[in-house]
């Protein structure tokens, strides 16, 4: 199922240890600036990934991603890492992340494309994703996992 939600962002500054000799970021740390806002946008959720992990035994695993660097970030930028889901299967989703420089009309820096799997915490299995999860992501947005209800086991929904 392909789906647009409203765009999450996070706001992140450059600090010395991302960059390299030359003060821009070192190419691999734009991964970390996008892993950072799929884990806000989590917890802006209500969903954090150590939630997910206890309650229904599920976790995240990035299992594929493409990044197109379009400018580089340099030290003390501030950054926009932006996050919205484009596809929902039953055990993946696909996400579209931006990196943009905060303020000169938003300079788009790098894009990135994530599939990021629902696998058992324990076996590292293909799992669906939890029940309530996906409502997060449908077109509920009153719909949070930050009720004070557990979230549902995945025996407690099958």
């Amino acid at each position: 199922m392909s789906i647009q939600k409203p765009v999450f962002s996070w706001p992140l500054r450059v600090y010395y240890e991302d960059t390299d000799l030359s003060s821009v970021v070192y190419h691999a740390n734009y991964l970390k600036f996008c892993e950072r806002a799929r884990t806000e946008w989590l917890r802006a959720l209500g969903c954090s990934q150590e939630r997910l992990r206890h309650e229904v035994q599920v976790v995240f695993t990035v299992s594929h991603v493409e990044v197109v660097f379009r400018a580089p970030a340099r030290l003390d930028d501030e950054l926009d890492a932006t996050v919205v889901v484009t596809e929902l299967k039953r055990a993946s989703l696909v996400l579209s992340q931006e990196l943009r420089i905060r303020g000169e009309a938003g300079r788009l820096l790098a894009t990135a494309a994530v599939r990021v799997a629902s696998v058992d915490a324990a076996t590292f299995r293909p799992t669906a994703l939890p029940p309530l999860f996906r409502k997060l992501l449908s077109v509920d947005p009153a719909a949070s996992c930050a009720a004070t209800a557990p979230i549902p086991t995945r025996e407690e929904t099958e």
